[in-house]
């Protein structure tokens, strides 16, 4: 490959590399070991979210050197650095839960802040777990440089052997980390013996990866090839395979024709690029996270694509590809069925895709499309023409007791079972709810309502995964209904409405109700609502307390609740691109 030239007076590293003012920069430079020739080319931050925390993230360390290999090829300098995760697995169903969400945040301001100390020209980064996706994109799309997303790559699934107390079920699917949030409530119920459930604990993640169903990790690995800020077929290989590799490498050297050829984020993230990824969300049964994250990349380029938006794609998409949680299948079985350009093919048949959207690899979305040859197994990607439902896996609703709306996951719940009418039983808080749920101190028909878990008000908006593995664990996953101010787990079943807005902090309909209201959930018509009259709310707001109190009065989760936006918007706690008055990428 022949040398190209980089004019870096239009690039920041010129602010850190160039002129005889910035030799005491370049001789930090020499230090480290660089060239004059690496100091002078384009400086390509590499970040990870590489820690020890998880499976999710172990692999990152390694994929990071394959990228740094393919900058360098391509006639860049790679300068890796790391930032935070907060793993979702293990902190929920505890107070570590609440520190999810602000995650997200200081993922997207600690790549943001080295990006700018640093004046790199461009950005790959790598990330495996929940909240690490959307975080690293949004920093691409709020520096807007040429950037490309790589994700770390899913868990192998995981298999049981055959003990004493082992039920059938477990012993004969694939394994992942929602069967062990289910195997407790099995082990509560007396179904599933302690050493069965010992022996699971050991098997069901057997591997480096994120978790492997179509939960929130996967869901969003599926938006970075559909926004297109990842390169095509990227995101779905596991993460044990060696072989993702190339995919790294592949992912360095694009992002120098990127730079090359002054292709921005903002020119790949677009209002379009965003419906194309709710689309992928929809047809995939993924994570209601997604209605939290693709209104935080959005707000970041300055574009209005509110959870109402999302939801309205959500309503008229076809969910065809049948994936855990609702489905029967792994992120490995759809690698394995053609990934996830199988599924946008069969998007485009139906005219679903916005083809003429950039991507990270040059070629706009139909042009990558048209390379695909392999079609839709009719196992794990069903034909469109032929889906497993004919709207989304993920639902909207909206109603008196949602005014700024909600979100359910409905893939894997039949149409009798997507209408529920029961009275409230309330909870002020997750782990109240999950006691009550573990002593059965509930009823079938109820609506159990969990409330002070919005961003604001938990603070911190938590998951709830717990309490309804508990639930679907005791077989009550269809004969409760549960809603809350705060999140679920892209791994939860059952229904399940999240994201209920405005949030019992800010003086929501949901601070207001009590015990027997009855409530109304509709995931066919879009309904969330209370029996009750406008005055009556009006009454019960005028006598409304205020928000509880909670006992985070200082520190990073205090600062979080002080500066986060309504859940419809996504959460966010900052102006937005609507506000700058610059783009970093040109200082």
């Amino acid at each position: 490959m022949l040398k190209r030239p980089f004019d870096k007076a239009k690039l920041p590293s010129r602010h850190v590399t160039e002129g005889p003012e910035r030799a005491p920069h370049r001789s930090y430079y020499y230090a480290m070991g660089m060239t004059e020739e690496e100091i002078h080319q384009p400086l390509v931050g590499v970040a990870t979210c590489w820690n020890e925390a998880a499976p999710c993230n172990i692999a990152l360390n390694r994929q990071a050197q394959a990228v740094k290999m393919g900058v360098k090829q391509a006639f860049g300098t790679p300068r890796e650095f790391t930032t935070i995760t907060v793993t979702d697995g293990i902190a929920m169903g505890h107070e570590g839960m609440r520190s999810s969400l602000a995650s997200r945040e200081a993922i997207a301001d600690t790549v943001e802040l080295t990006m700018r100390g640093h004046s790199y020209d461009a950005l790959v980064g790598l990330a495996g777990c929940d909240k690490s996706l959307p975080g690293m994109m949004m920093a691409m799309v709020r520096l807007n440089v040429p950037s490309v997303f790589i994700y770390g790559g899913s868990i192998l699934p995981g298999k049981a052997p055959a003990v004493p107390g082992m039920p059938a079920d477990f012993a004969e699917r694939d394994l992942t980390v929602q069967d062990m949030f289910e195997a407790v409530g099995r082990h509560q119920n007396n179904e599933l013996s302690d050493e069965a459930l010992d022996v699971l604990e050991r098997v069901a993640c057997p591997s480096a990866g994120a978790c492997g169903g179509q939960f929130t990790a996967n869901t969003m690995a599926c938006v970075s090839e559909a926004v297109g800020l990842a390169l095509f077929n990227s995101s779905g290989m596991p993460a044990p395979y060696e072989s993702r590799d190339q995919y790294g490498e592949a992912s360095g050297r694009a992002v120098m024709d990127l730079i090359e050829n002054g292709i921005r984020a903002r020119d790949i993230v677009t209002l379009k690029s965003l419906e194309n990824a709710a689309r992928v969300v929809a047809c995939t049964g993924g994570s209601t996270n997604a209605g939290l994250h693709l209104p935080a990349i959005a707000h970041e380029a300055g574009i209005d694509f509110f959870l109402d938006d999302v939801c309205e794609i959500f309503r008229d998409t076809p969910y065809f590809v049948d994936l855990k949680p609702g489905g029967q299948y792994v992120a490995k079985d759809l690698y394995e069925a053609g990934g996830l350009p199988v599924v946008m093919k069969e998007l485009r048949k139906a005219g679903l895709i916005h083809e003429d959207c950039m991507t990270a690899s040059g070629y706009s979305v139909g042009e990558e499309l048209d390379k695909v040859t392999r079609e839709a197994d009719g196992k794990v990607i069903y034909p469109i023409d032929n889906p497993l439902t004919k709207t989304g896996g993920v639902v909207g609703l909206k109603g008196n007791l949602a005014p700024q709306g909600a979100i359910v996951k409905v893939a894997g719940i039949d149409t009798q079972h997507q209408r529920f009418v029961g009275p409230a039983r309330i909870f002020e808080s997750e782990e109240d709810a999950f006691a009550a749920v573990k002593a059965r101190e509930y009823k079938e028909g109820e609506v159990i309502v969990i409330r002070n878990e919005g961003p604001a008000g938990g603070p911190g908006m938590r998951e709830m995964l717990a309490t309804t593995a508990a639930l679907s664990g005791q077989g009550m996953g269809k004969k409760v209904a549960l809603i809350t101010d705060g999140r679920f787990s892209g791994a939860t079943r059952g229904f399940c409405i999240g994201h209920v807005g405005p949030e019992a902090a800010h003086g929501g309909p949901i601070a207001l109700i009590q015990n027997g209201d009855t409530i109304t959930i509709d995931a066919t018509t879009g309904e969330l609502s209370v029996d009750l009259s406008d005055d009556e709310l009006a009454a019960r707001k005028e006598n409304w307390s205020g928000p509880r109190d909670t006992i985070y009065a200082s520190g990073a989760l205090w600062k979080f609740a002080q500066l986060v936006g309504e859940t419809y918007k996504g959460a966010v706690t900052h102006p937005g691109g609507k506000a700058e008055k610059h783009i970093y990428a040109d200082i």
